[in-house]
């Protein structure tokens, strides 16, 4: 499948398209809900029901090239291992890798690949409802809810949050002991808050991180674990164009999606919610 294959051009969907769409059906650690392997298909069929057109433009225009799907039949260690080569080679190549998931303990490799073929520092931009910064979770070093803690004390990433509504004791401590930036989800839904603005250090590289579960569960219950007073459609963007400001992204991956049978609605979200992604890339330069 193709993502958006009825709106593009053999042109906007060949290998010098500046996104690089690469489908990762990863279902390895899940710990409540499943369903994400069935996620990155899903999203891409939704897609070709999209408008090209999105805030007056195309961002289509600067091409997506959808890549093959990731096997992860395979052990856990070994799909990731070959995500890490794929966004190396995308990144490589100037080009923006898009993965699609698949549960959130792929965006590891999603970022590691990236940073191989950068050799500089990346600063994580993440929408989530989980924090994800536990050791380990039910065992498993490479979990979803473990993947930021991964990235950010054993990677060294400089990490910033946005729409966290559940977290640990053991997650608020690798927030304060990492400078983790945050502002959580009641005091971004209450205070209606729009903007934001990452500190001068943070690393003009930017990787965005978004667990379709940062949306609010009313927007978004296709998820395996939904989580009440989460995020508006409009604010979640909102977030990541000002996180953007000034930044060049680098990669990105939409996450978490776990379709529900018969309910076509939360793959249309995730598909448009893609394709604002990418349009906030190509709006930012």
């Amino acid at each position: 499948m193709i993502f958006l294959k009825s709106e593009l051009s053999l042109d906007e969907r060949g290998h010098d398209a500046r996104f690089h769409v690469v489908p990762m059906p990863l279902e390895k650690t899940v710990s409540y809900g499943s369903g994400t392997a069935a996620g990155p298909a899903a999203l891409i069929e939704a897609s070709d029901q999209l408008e090209r057109l999105w805030r007056g433009f195309e961002p289509c225009a600067a091409g997506i090239f959808t890549t093959p799907v990731i096997d992860c039949s395979v052990p856990l260690e070994y799909a990731l291992d070959s995500l890490a080569a794929r966004t190396e080679s995308i990144a490589r190549t100037g080009h923006i890798p898009v993965t699609l998931g698949g549960e959130h303990s792929l965006t590891w490799a999603a970022v590691m690949g990236v940073k191989r073929a950068l050799g500089r520092p990346i600063g994580i931009l993440q929408i989530d409802a989980h924090a994800d910064l536990r050791r380990a979770y039910q065992d498993f070093r490479h979990s979803h809810a473990s993947v930021m803690q991964l990235l950010v004390e054993e990677e060294g990433c400089r990490l910033a949050q946005y729409g966290v509504r559940a977290l640990c004791a053991e997650e608020g401590a690798c927030r304060e002991r990492n400078d983790v930036i945050f502002i959580d989800a009641e005091d971004l839904v209450t205070g209606n808050i729009h903007d934001i603005t990452l500190p001068a250090d943070f690393p003009e590289d930017v990787y965005v991180s978004f667990d379709v579960d940062g949306l609010d569960a009313a927007i978004m219950p296709a998820t395996g674990t939904p989580v009440p007073g989460g995020l508006g459609y409009y604010q979640a963007l909102a977030l990541v164009r000002a996180g953007l400001r000034g930044r060049r992204c680098v990669g990105l991956d939409v996450v978490e999606l776990a379709p529900i049978e018969g309910w076509d609605v939360w793959n249309f979200t995730a598909a448009q919610l893609t394709y604002a992604l990418m349009g906030i890339v190509v709006e930012n330069g």
